[in-house]
């Protein structure tokens, strides 16, 4: 089926160094524009962000900084692709939280006004989770086939949940799971040691605030300090303890927080 479009829609994709639409840099940029007429025309261009790559995001879209280094900056190719988003509407998965507000915020750097007031912004992401629930009735509906009746009741979703974890097990079982990022991580099998392994492999503290490298090393996973290990930065910015202990941290965090530091006084 082709789209019935009187505009060209650019859908584009967005590698970058991080998921901070005010601070991470766009290392590539892919835009497949569909004409009304059903004609395509793609570019896919490598940017060179002119900050180093962090090595966690380099593992998940697989571009190093040797590998832009010798690419343009986004100033550099900001008109040539101001001009091939002239005039179209924007789509993509996740556009409207991500790609768009980084895209928009890169060309204003480069001294460009990028405007979507008059374009139809069209996110594939949005239409999957309306019309794809992701909730427990429909979890049940999907691997149980069942109504799940009196729903949030505590007693209802509990016995619910468990039938789900049932069913998914026995549905997926041998087949080999991915993470979020595509990543190959393992067989799903009728063991809750291994399951928990599977699912829970990169958490440090529940919130997500650190989490584990491919070395093992607990590392931080938010602001000035992500993606480098914990024992190092409470190595060299000592003050760095005291400022997470007096923040609106959970409890649990401090918890992991201080047990890291305290093992580097043991080592």
């Amino acid at each position: 089926m082709d789209l019935n479009i009187k505009t060209p829609i650019a859908f584009f994709d967005l590698e970058a160094t991080g998921i901070n639409i005010s601070t991470d840099r766009i290392v590539e940029i892919s835009i497949l524009k569909i004409f009304p007429d059903s004609t395509q025309e793609l570019k896919t261009l490598k940017i060179n962000p002119t900050v180093p790559i962090p090595l966690e995001t380099s593992l998940i879209h697989g571009i190093y900084d040797k590998d832009v280094v010798d690419s343009p900056t986004f100033k550099d190719v900001a008109r040539e692709l101001f001009r091939f988003f002239e005039g179209t509407d924007l789509a993509g998965f996740n556009v409207l939280k991500y790609d768009i507000p980084l895209l928009v915020e890169e060309f204003l750097r480069a001294g460009i006004d990028f405007d979507i007031e008059k374009r139809n912004l069209l996110d594939a992401q949005k239409i999957f989770f309306m019309m794809e629930k992701r909730n427990l009735s429909s979890a049940y509906k999907f691997y149980c086939g069942k109504t799940l009746e009196n729903a949030h009741s505590a007693e209802a979703d509990t016995i619910a949940t468990y039938e789900v974890f049932k069913s998914q097990i026995e549905r997926y079982m041998g087949e080999e799971l991915e993470d979020l990022q595509g990543n190959k991580i393992g067989i799903m099998e009728n063991d809750m040691k291994k399951i928990h392994g599977l699912i829970n492999e990169k958490m440090v503290d529940l919130a997500g605030r650190f989490v584990f490298n491919d070395k093992g090393e607990e590392c931080f996973n938010f602001g000035k300090q992500k993606g480098k290990p914990m024992a190092q930065v409470l190595k060299e910015e000592p003050g760095y303890y005291d400022w997470m202990m007096k923040g609106d941290f959970p409890l649990d965090t401090k918890r992991k927080l201080t047990q890291v530091k305290l093992r580097g006084f043991n080592l």
